[in-house]
């Protein structure tokens, strides 16, 4: 019975991400969720007449003021913004961007950035949404998401539940032991620190931020994210002024092995355009998550500054564009600099990775890869949980929330130990497939509820465009026909 239920899990899979047949004519649908998510972010950035590059640098305006404004004892866009980033940014972007190499080449590299491109756009739209319909909590932090958006806009109560149980699955627990696998075995190869005292360690610094909520995950992924980010990229920056002679050639190899136009391997083995699209496309879609569903639940949390859904939609944006356009693409001239990319070698992945810093750096790169591990995956805990917390309440009502957040919060510390010291592929093959049903889910739902968010994108231009100064463009449900009925009023009074 296992076996027929792994089996069946496993060939849903192959249809739903892909098992790089995906570009064979005769077998079309193998990687739906490839061309579901690609599809639509081309459709959004021409729906939003492409508002990610009309906006790109307003966005950096927004994130100068994401952290006024708020409730008190709330959540700011700032917040909101870096638990998001909390969530995307983990291993992807360490052995993710190796993989895609390994596998693809370095033209690989520029399919991730083609999908962050679109995936911008779809980003803005789902978070815009969340933001919309999200719902006022007794704790001063907004609750939201696809679940909400599902039951309020296209009032379709089984489908938010089906998004919901598929999230818990994957983001709220399968996922973090992960994580917290990747952190204990990245432990053990640098410091010879045994798995289950990982473990150990893990539950113990993760157990008072769980149990602290929503709040205390925003609070500790406002510090720790953009401490992490800064170090990761000063490092790439360093390596590449120090190899300044070698970066114009790694950048144009990216450019020509995305079209077959430069082989690896000095031509022994080269990669195919498939195989740079279909590597950097799946790890690009891994690595932003932009339409998967999992970053709404964290951009409705936030009491924006100034207070409109388009503002979170738009910090949501510049978080595509952090987590791929600049964090992988700083893994990405690691990688490409060192030259260490083989295919007929076994390392791949984080070893991968580290096998390129400390070619630079010497043993540092091993001992600062197993660093940044820790605290990429730590925070990607937390922000996962946050991600469970507001869907544990969709699913238990109020009345018995505290109860089920009470049991999310066990069986995440459970997990997160499980997953240290355990290498349990049949959960995480589950997990995946639970994560590619919710992304579809989500994807139907933001297409369908898309001229809500629409305009409200034009709504925001519109006091933009007029002069009205930033601090004081604000959103009212009623000027929207669709929102005046099904958006939470009590949620945008000030």
């Amino acid at each position: 019975m296992f076996d027929w239920f792994n089996g069946l899990v496993n060939n849903l899979n192959g249809v739903i991400w892909g098992n790089g047949d995906w570009l064979i004519l005769n077998n079309p649908w193998y990687g739906l969720i490839v061309f579901l998510l690609v599809g639509g972010g081309l459709y959004f950035t021409i729906a939003t007449r492409f508002a990610q590059f009309r906006h790109f640098f307003h966005l950096w305006s927004l994130l100068k003021v994401s952290g006024q404004g708020g409730r008190a004892g709330g959540i700011s866009s700032y917040e909101a913004l870096m638990t998001s980033l909390a969530a995307r940014v983990g291993t992807g972007n360490l052995a993710g961007v190796a993989i895609a190499i390994y596998l693809g080449g370095p033209g690989a590299v520029f399919w991730m950035w083609m999908t962050a491109v679109v995936g911008m756009a779809t980003s803005f739209v789902e978070s815009t949404l969340a933001q919309a319909y999200k719902v006022p909590h007794t704790d001063n932090v907004f609750r939201g998401g696809p679940a909400y958006y599902i039951w309020a806009g296209l009032k379709q109560k089984w489908l938010a539940v089906a998004f919901s149980l598929c999230l818990l699955v994957a983001f709220g627990l399968a996922f973090n032991g992960v994580q917290a696998n990747t952190i204990a075995a990245a432990n053990e190869e640098a410091f010879g620190i045994p798995t289950w005292v990982s473990g150990i360690g893990l539950v113990i610094i993760t157990a008072p931020i769980v149990f602290g909520g929503m709040k205390s995950v925003a609070k500790v992924a406002g510090k720790v994210v953009p401490v992490m980010a800064i170090m990761y990229i000063l490092l790439a920056l360093f390596i590449i002024l120090t190899n300044l002679s070698a970066f114009p050639h790694a950048i144009a190899t990216i450019f020509k092995s995305a079209f077959g136009l430069e082989q690896m391997g000095g031509g022994v083995l080269g990669y195919t355009i498939a195989q740079a699209m279909i590597n950097g496309i799946k790890r690009g879609l891994f690595s932003n998550e932009a339409g998967m569903g999992s970053a709404p639940n964290a951009a409705a949390t936030a009491q924006s500054h100034p207070n409109h859904p388009a503002v979170q939609g738009f910090m949501q944006m510049l978080g595509v564009f952090i987590d791929t356009l600049v964090i992988c693409t700083a893994t990405a001239c690691i990688v490409i600099l060192s030259g260490v990319v083989d295919p007929n070698t076994e390392q791949q992945g984080i070893q991968l990775t580290q096998l390129a810093l400390s070619k630079f750096v010497g043993d540092f790169g091993v001992y600062f890869v197993a660093i940044a591990i820790f605290f990429f995956s730590f925070t990607s805990i937390i922000a996962n949980y946050s991600y469970g917390e507001s869907n544990i309440e969709f699913l238990s009502g109020e009345r018995n929330a505290k109860m089920a957040m009470l049991g999310l919060r066990i069986a995440l510390l459970a997990m997160v130990f499980i997953g240290s010291v355990a290498n349990l592929t049949s959960v995480w093959n589950f997990a995946d497939l639970s994560m590619g049903i919710m992304a579809i889910i989500n994807l139907i739902a933001i297409v369908w509820l898309s001229p809500v968010a629409l305009r409200v994108l034009k709504d925001y231009e519109r006091q933009l465009k007029s002069g009205i100064p930033l601090e004081q463009i604000s959103f009212d449900p009623d000027n929207f026909p669709k929102l005046k009925t099904e958006a939470d009023r009590t949620a945008w009074k000030d």
